[in-house]
């Protein structure tokens, strides 16, 4: 080709790259006047947002670009149909107007409580996990992600506090999961409280800015299970996670913490239609179902376990203060996939026969009532190779939920054999409180059990003499001077108590919670008026400038109470979200169309197909 060919044609090609270069650059950057006006200024305000949502990438969850470690090879797909249930809520009762009114005007007490709380939060810890009733300090042991707004989100709409909500909603939209001041993070608290109230607080107002952080800490959560076996670390260092160290699970880990997902990755996953949350929790429930039949007591897990070994062999089965997060969510677990998960039902009937069998004692009272309270079981094997158990008559505050747990379960499996050991269960614990100075149960308390829950009289000797055998084996110091009714005078027992361990109140919700499920199931009547009782002599006892505080020692008589510097957030969120809807009418948060979480948040439940 000749030298001038060749300039023509680099000419020609120059000039191709120059008009191509041209349109592009107007193509992108057009500023005809046209393109300029606007109708009005907040059409132009709507334009620049336009531009800056659609422009501008979205930032994407850290938990969301981690690769995964050890994938699933087949997902479980969550459940979409629903069966029809029974109705759980009874209809055979309607309160009169009166006294109608009279609740109202006890739930406006209880709401009016919570908004002097939520208030005091709002002025000293807006932005902190918690806030120190006598001090009015800020506290930030769960996470730092302000965690009182996460877990009060779903009661400011209950208690149709709107303003409050949008304000703490539009708090929630600016959190960043990928940080916080935690060196190590309980993940069953972060999934029944902070993600619990998150999926609560948008089922109820549908406001999809809390989808969006429902999805963004489910995903950290979910990293979490990224073990060899897929198991959950509930003691978690996010922030090794985080820089994709190795992962195995626990080897003595709470049962009830490593069971305790399946409600709310169900939820995520109904809401999301991304199965994968369901998924890592069925996987682990299935590992329950499979120890059936391997543990010393079947039908029941102990209480600690080896999660990395997949070991159950324990020798302590208790279903309250260690059990609890984790038996509760059986039969709310079935209702919530619409009946169409068996091994809920089935591991429900499994348990609950174990422990009526095991677990539960009638104890001995000066009114022979009849009553109930749930131990703690030993199971061990004798020399000649026998099973046995034995019984602890310990009872702890967190027992009590087994109440609400025997009712629900009689309701939804037609089993009226646990309706009335529902009654009973929510008898012993209202006792348990009225037998205190302060109408106040203690936080772990010692009882005498009846050699038969048929026929127990009372016998004043024989609890004496327990108090004093309990007294001797504690190994009390001035023991052996004293007589058995100066140790009783001294250290507050009501009759048929022997031993306070532990005299501290955290203000728990499990009594009134198990009473407003069994009144919601059975219209008993006078559990309104028992939980109004209950209600007033917590409140009076432990109202502070700042809201409420734990008491310290339930058993002072005269002398004014003792509190502690220190509140949990179930207070608020869990608490006085059950006074006020016991005092409410029946279809606000209907069991029929709600399941309550381990931590009170209710979740809605799936329409019939």
């Amino acid at each position: 080709m000749s030298r001038a060919r060749r300039q023509i044609l680099g000419t020609f090609l120059g000039s191709v790259l120059f008009l191509l270069f041209y349109l592009h650059y107007h193509a992108n950057n057009d500023h005809h006047p046209l393109s300029q006006s606007t109708s009005s200024p907040i059409a132009a305000a709507q334009s620049d947002d336009n531009q800056s949502s659609n422009d501008l990438p979205k930032k994407e969850s850290l938990w969301k670009q981690l690769p995964v470690r050890y994938p699933v090879l087949e997902v479980q797909q969550v459940p979409v149909k629903s069966r029809t249930f029974p109705k759980l809520q009874s209809t055979d009762h309607e309160i009169p107007k009166p006294a109608l009114q009279h609740q109202m005007t006890r739930q406006a007490a209880v709401k009016e409580r919570f908004e002097r709380c939520w208030k005091s939060h709002q002025s000293h810890a807006w932005a902190a996990d918690g806030l120190m009733p006598l001090s009015g300090l800020p506290t930030n042991d769960r996470g730092g992600w302000g965690a009182r707004i996460l877990e009060s989100l779903d009661t400011l709409w209950i208690m149709e506090m709107y303003e409050e909500f949008e304000a703490a909603v539009t708090a929630v939209t600016q959190i960043d999961f990928d940080v916080t001041n935690a060196p190590e993070l309980n993940t069953l608290d972060v999934n029944i409280r902070l993600l619990g109230g998150l999926l609560a607080a948008y089922d109820l107002s549908n406001d999809q800015r809390l989808l969006t952080k429902c999805v963004e800490l489910g995903d950290m959560l979910y990293a979490a299970f990224d073990t060899p076996n897929r198991m959950p670390i509930i003691h978690w260092n996010s922030h090794k996670a985080s820089r994709r160290e190795e992962q195995l699970a626990e080897e003595k880990v709470l049962a009830a913490e490593l069971g305790s997902f399946t409600l709310e990755f169900t939820r995520l996953s109904q809401i999301t239609g991304d199965s994968k949350y369901f998924d890592a929790a069925q996987r682990v429930l299935d590992l329950f179902d499979r120890q059936y039949g391997s543990t010393k007591l079947p039908g029941l897990w102990s209480v600690y376990v080896n999660a990395r070994a997949e070991s159950f062999d324990g020798d302590e089965y208790a279903i309250g203060a260690m059990g609890n997060s984790f038996y509760k969510t059986l039969p709310q677990a079935y209702a919530l996939n619409g009946g169409q998960m068996p091994v809920n039902r089935r591991m429900y009937e499994r348990f609950t026969f174990a422990a009526a069998g095991h677990n539960l004692f009638r104890p001995m009272n000066p009114d022979e009532e009849d009553i109930l309270l749930l131990g703690t079981v030993h199971a061990f094997v004798t020399q000649n190779g026998k099973p046995r158990t034995h019984l602890q008559s310990q009872v702890h505050y967190q027992s009590c939920f087994a109440g609400g747990l025997f009712a629900l379960g009689g309701a939804l499996f037609g089993l009226p054999a646990h309706k009335r050991i529902a009654h009973k269960l929510v008898d012993g614990c209202i006792w348990a409180h009225e037998a205190m100075s302060q109408g106040i149960m203690p936080k772990v308390f010692d009882a005498v059990p009846c050699a038969s829950q048929l026929h127990c009289p009372w016998n004043e000797w024989h609890w004496k003499q327990e108090a004093w055998k309990k007294a001797n084996s504690l190994k009390i110091e001035g023991i052996s001077d004293m007589n058995i009714d100066t140790f009783i005078k001294d250290h507050h027992l009501p009759k048929g108590f022997i031993d306070i361990p532990d005299t501290i109140s955290e203000l728990r919700p499990e009594v009134i919670e198990s009473i407003f499920v069994l009144y919601r199931v059975t219209g008993r009547e006078d559990l309104l008026d028992k939980a109004w009782e209950l209600f007033e002599s917590l409140n009076n006892v432990s109202a502070t400038k700042y809201g409420n505080a734990a008491i310290v020692d339930v058993t002072f008589e005269s002398k004014a109470p003792i509190l502690s510097d220190s509140i949990e957030n179930f207070w608020m969120s869990e608490t006085l979200r059950y006074f006020y809807l016991i005092f409410g009418a029946s279809d606000q948060i209907s069991l029929d169309d709600f399941v309550f979480n381990a931590a009170g948040h209710p979740l809605r439940r799936p329409r019939p197909s």
